[in-house]
């Protein structure tokens, strides 16, 4: 089964010009039939389109604003650090978010943002059903109705006082991971866009990595092209040109991952210095989307070489991926002479801290990382929150 899966995605990443590089049993074999299942897969998206918009499917709306934070395609695209990012925009305008989520394949992006928001009056619902979850939650802590006037002055507040003095009532909804969850309305639909592989190899699962058509686009009120600090000028006007041509009225804006510092796996609460990893060896572990730019960011922070060991996405370490671990840092030290430091994402800690301590002989360090609007192209952090809280306003208080 992990030999087929692992067929599987390397195919869904491999484009059309490169197909003679798989093996002939791939080729022969199962790109048909993910072909067929990605044509199936395509009729089964219009006929879901279609259905909703008849009213054969009603979609439920919630009794505060609802910000959808979603992608085109599977992994790598930022969605959740920006889930974090908007949650704490509304927290510093004195504004109590609601996060509803899936808590996907075993919840490691769940536990990270109850990590990352403890302390603070954010609710975080996990569930398939956002409606009921928020619905729950709602009967638990209450919500706010929402008042326009008085939300764009807590927005526009540099006083950051709550709405409603004394009481934490949900004033906002952020929906992760909420494109192709089309049973709950939203009031703004955000895309985000992995700048480093913007459409996969075009193709639609399972022959690829898109979720939906690019058409989809379209119904997007923000696009976020994240990785952007990665990209050449060039791909990235190259990027932003096919947003335009697909959707002209969408604001585009561009994100990147700043490190901030490293914490050790056996004690989260410590606070470490980038600098630790200055002029050293590093092995990049990671399970995730994009193992690419984790690799690059921890690149750019000045070890003297980079080398990577990468598991599927969610992918939650054995003890026999520990053995394959230990194997390439033996490898590593006996090539630089030195003893080698283990970096890992908060993702893949968060998903089994424990596992990670059965490497107590070596230095394993998890990086830190928050996203950051970048000041670019006329775009700014201060105009994507005057865009959100415009769309916001017009959109639930119009």
């Amino acid at each position: 089964m992990e030999r087929l899966k692992r067929a599987v995605a390397q195919i869904a990443a491999t484009t059309d010009s490169r197909l003679r590089e798989l093996p002939l049993l791939h080729r022969s074999l199962l790109l048909p039939l993910l072909s067929l299942a990605s044509s199936l897969y395509r009729h089964s998206l219009a006929l879901r389109r279609r259905v909703y918009a008849l009213g054969l499917l009603s979609r439920q709306r919630l009794p505060v604003p609802v910000i959808s934070v979603g992608n085109l395609t599977w992994g790598g695209n930022g969605k959740t650090p920006m889930v974090e990012f908007i949650a704490r925009n509304f927290l510093e305008a004195g504004i109590s978010p609601l996060i509803l989520t899936r808590g996907y394949a075993g919840g490691d992006e769940v536990k990270m943002i109850q990590r990352h928001l403890a302390g603070t009056p954010t609710r975080i619902g996990v569930g398939a059903n956002r409606s009921a979850t928020a619905a729950s939650i709602f009967r638990q802590h209450g919500y706010m109705k929402f008042n326009s006037t008085l939300f764009a002055e807590q927005l526009s507040s540099t006083q950051h006082l709550r709405l409603a003095s004394g009481n934490d009532k949900v004033a906002v909804a952020i929906l992760d991971d909420g494109m192709q969850h089309w049973s709950l309305s939203r009031d703004v639909e955000m895309v985000m866009i992995n700048g480093l592989i913007p459409w996969g190899n075009n193709h639609l699962l399972p022959r690829g990595s898109l979720r939906e058509p690019l058409d989809a686009l379209c119904r997007a009120d923000i696009t976020v092209i994240h990785h952007a600090d990665l990209l050449s000028e060039g791909k990235l006007k190259m990027i932003e040109t096919k947003i335009r041509i697909i959707n002209p009225c969408s604001t585009i804006f561009f994100s990147r991952l700043a490190p901030s510092h490293f914490f050790e796996v056996k004690n989260q609460h410590s606070i470490l210095p980038l600098g630790l990893v200055l002029n050293r060896t590093v092995l990049c572990v990671s399970g995730i989307g994009s193992p690419c730019a984790f690799a690059q960011a921890v690149g750019k922070i000045g070890p003297s070489y980079v080398d990577r060991l990468d598991f599927d996405d969610h992918h939650s370490i054995q003890f026999h991926d520990i053995k394959l671990i230990k194997e390439r840092l033996e490898e590593l030290a006996n090539r630089f002479k030195e003893k080698i430091i283990v970096v890992v994402t908060e993702k893949d800690y968060d998903r089994d801290p424990l596992i990670l301590t059965e490497l107590h002989d070596f230095d394993v360090l998890v990086l830190c990382c928050s996203l950051h609007i970048m000041t670019t192209k006329g775009q700014s952090e201060e105009s994507f929150k005057i865009k959100l809280k415009e769309l916001l306003i017009s959109k639930h208080g119009g």
